[in-house]
């Protein structure tokens, strides 16, 4: 897999500005506010959006082990975990994984996080750069792209 230019997206300007946001179909819903972040251990899905998606909470099963660096200066208890199939996809090759996301019950602008795991189990290069995922699959790479209206207009909800 490599980026080159026609990788290039929108404008130059904003180059890196940015975090990698992606839209990819997890359980049965396509969500469209889903950070990539390799640097996060963790996939992260938020109590909202699971009870948006009209899954049963029954559906989690409990850990005991909480986390750090998500709230600063704190830890944090998950409500437990959960196993979702998540799908990227473009319209003639896709890519299904199961992954195990902690849900947590605090807010978030996103309806999930996507973290090292993720990266891992799609074996997936992302350029923060150019907004792409690039991953392998069944019938050739499937490059996933973002754009960077969107990924601002992530940020300034967040803000």
């Amino acid at each position: 897999m490599t980026f080159d230019q026609t990788d290039h997206l929108e404008s130059v300007l904003q180059l890196g500005r940015y975090l990698l946001m992606v839209d990819p179909i997890i359980g049965m819903k396509w969500l469209t506010k889903v950070l990539m972040y390799g640097g996060s251990g963790l996939n992260i899905m938020y109590a909202k959006t699971l009870d948006a998606m009209g899954i049963d909470r029954s559906r989690i099963w409990p850990t005991g082990a909480p986390f750090h660096g998500i709230m600063l200066k704190k830890q944090a208890v998950p409500l437990g975990q959960i196993n979702f199939p998540t799908t990227f996809r473009d319209p003639f090759n896709y890519r299904m994984e199961t992954l195990t996301f902690g849900v947590v019950g605090f807010h978030g602008t996103y309806h999930a996080n996507l973290g090292h795991p993720s990266y891992t189990k799609f074996m997936a290069v992302p350029n923060y750069t150019y907004q792409k995922l690039k991953m392998p699959g069944p019938c050739g790479v499937i490059t996933i792209s973002t754009s960077f209206q969107h990924a601002y207009e992530c940020e300034v909800e967040c803000c």
